[in-house]
C-alpha cells in the first residue's frame, strides 16, 4: 500500500511541474515530451500496482474460505458444486428452510447457493422465499401428474423463464360450411364456376396469462425435526391438494384469476334432458345425443366425465322389453370395458352432483389449453401458528388454462351444433 501512494504523489508532483513548464516562454517541446512521457510511466505503474493489490485480496479471501467447512454460515458456497446438496432429500431442504426463517435463526448457506428466489433477497425468506431444486420439482411434478385425472390429459405448454404468458394466433372457425372452414378459407372444383374466389383463414388472439395456485402445509416442531416423515406428509399433501384444484379449474374455473373452466366455456354444448325423463336418471338417449355433438374427427381423443353417483345409472341402464327389460348394450359396454362409444369413463370428484348439469361431461381434453411454469417455489412463515408450535409452510405454483375454441361449430351438413365440450342439462 506504501507503493501506492509514494507513487500517487510522485505523479501530483509531475503534473504540477508540466503546468509549470508548459507556463515557460522558453520550453521546448523535448522538454514537454519528455515530461509527459515520465508522467505516463508513472500511470502505468499505478494501474499496476493495484492491480496487484487486488490480487492479492482475491487470493487472501479464497484461502479463508476453503478452510471453513461446505456449509458454514454466512454464505460460504461449497467446496464441491457437484456433490449431493440435500442428502436427506426435501425433508432436510424444508428444515433448513424453516431454521433460516426464525428470528436469530442460522442461516444454511446451500440456500443462498443453490435455492435463493431471483432477485430476492438471499437473507430473508419473506422476500422471495427459496426455490424448489429441480429434483425436488420432477418429483413433485410426477406425484401430481399421478394424482390428477385431468390436467394429464389437456394439452399443456410449458412456459419459458422470460415470459409470463402464452399469445397465439387461433383459428376463428364456427361454420364448417363451405366458406367458412378455418374461419374463411375454401377450395373450388374448376368446372364448378368460371372464376374462383381468392380466401383466407380468419385468426383471433388466443393469450393466457399465468396464475397463481397457493398451497399451504402446517408443520409442527416434531414433525420438522423428522426430515424423512416432514418429505413424505408435505410432497403429498402438496400433489393431492394442488391436483385436485388444478383439476376443479379446468372443469368448473370462471377465468377470474384462475383457469377457465369446460363448463363456463363459450364452446360448451348442453344436451337438454328427455321430455319423459325422471330426475337423477342417465338414459341411453342422454349418451347416444351427447355424442352426436361431439365432431366425428376428436371422438378418437373423447374421455367421459363423470361424477361417480352417476355409475350406478350407468350400471342399470335397461331396454324395455316386455315386462321385465333387459339390459342395454351400452351398460354392458360399461360394465366390461369400462367405455361408453369406445371412450373411456372417468370418475371425479369435480363434476356437478348427479342431476345437475355438470354431472356427465363428454370433452377432448386436448382442446383444452393449459400453460404452466413447472418451478413450484417455497417459503416458510412461524408467525402464523406461533402459539401452537406450527410452522407453515407455502407452496406456489403458476398454471392457467382454457378451451381453445370459444364457440360452438355449425357442421357441414346437419342440424345440431357440435363441439369439443359436452354437457348434460339439470333433471
Amino acid at each position: 500500500m506504501d507503493k501506492l501512494k509514494e507513487l500517487q504523489d510522485k505523479l501530483t508532483n509531475l503534473q504540477a511541474e508540466s503546468k509549470a513548464l508548459i507556463a515557460k516562454d522558453d520550453a521546448t517541446a523535448e522538454d514537454i515530451d519528455a515530461k509527459l512521457d515520465e508522467i505516463k510511466a508513472t500511470k502505468a505503474k499505478i494501474e499496476a500496482q493495484e492491480q496487484i493489490i487486488e490480487d492479492e485480496k482475491a487470493q487472501a479471501k479464497a484461502q479463508v474460505a476453503a478452510k471453513k467447512p461446505a456449509n458454514e454460515p454466512v454464505y460460504a458456497q461449497p467446496i464441491d458444486h457437484d456433490e449431493k446438496k440435500w442428502k436427506g432429500g426435501m425433508g432436510e431442504f424444508l428444515q433448513a428452510v424453516a431454521v433460516a426463517s426464525k428470528p436469530g435463526g442460522k442461516f444454511d448457506n446451500r440456500l443462498t447457493f443453490h435455492n435463493s428466489a431471483s432477485g430476492a433477497n438471499e437473507g430473508v425468506a419473506a422476500e422471495g422465499g427459496f426455490l424448489l431444486e429441480s429434483d425436488f420439482i420432477a418429483d413433485l411434478m410426477s406425484t401430481m401428474d399421478a394424482e390428477t385425472q385431468v390436467a394429464n390429459r389437456i394439452r399443456k405448454i410449458p412456459i419459458g423463464a422470460n415470459t409470463n404468458k402464452l399469445t397465439t394466433p387461433a383459428v376463428d372457425e364456427t361454420s364448417r360450411a363451405d366458406g367458412s372452414r378455418w374461419g374463411g378459407v375454401q377450395a373450388y372444383w374448376a368446372a364448378e364456376a368460371g372464376t374462383v374466389a381468392s380466401s383466407k383463414p380468419k385468426f383471433r388472439e388466443f393469450e393466457l396469462k399465468l396464475e397463481k395456485l397457493i398451497a399451504l402445509c402446517y408443520a409442527t416442531d416434531e414433525l420438522l425435526a423428522d426430515s424423512t416423515a416432514l418429505n413424505a406428509i408435505i410432497k403429498q399433501a402438496y400433489a393431492e391438494e394442488m391436483s385436485f384444484k388444478v383439476d376443479d379449474a379446468i372443469i368448473n374455473g370462471d377465468g377470474v384469476g384462475k383457469p377457465l373452466g369446460i363448463l363456463n366455456s363459450p364452446a360448451l354444448v348442453t344436451v337438454p334432458k328427455e321430455s319423459s325423463q325422471t330426475a337423477g336418471t342417465i338414459v341411453p338417449a342422454n349418451i347416444n345425443k351427447m355424442w352426436l355433438r361431439m365432431p366425428a374427427r376428436l371422438r378418437k381423443n373423447a374421455v367421459w366425465y363423470m361424477n361417480q353417483e352417476v355409475d350406478t345409472q350407468l350400471t342399470e341402464m335397461a331396454l324395455n322389453v316386455g315386462t321385465g327389460g333387459t339390459i342395454h348394450p351400452l351398460a354392458l359396454e360399461y360394465q366390461q370395458k369400462g367405455t361408453l362409444k369406445g371412450a373411456p369413463v372417468i370418475s371425479i370428484e369435480q363434476c356437478a352432483a348427479l342431476g345437475t348439469k355438470g354431472d356427465f361431461i363428454l370433452t377432448d381434453p386436448t382442446q383444452y389449453v393449459g400453460i404452466d411454469k413447472s418451478a413450484p417455489s417455497a417459503d416458510v412463515s412461524i408467525h402464523v401458528r406461533f402459539l401452537y408450535d406450527e410452522q407453515l409452510f407455502r407452496f406456489i405454483y403458476r398454471f392457467n388454462g382454457a378451451p381453445y375454441r370459444n364457440k360452438p361449430i355449425t357442421p357441414y351438413k346437419g342440424n345440431f351444433e357440435l363441439s369439443p365440450f359436452v354437457t348434460l342439462a339439470n333433471r
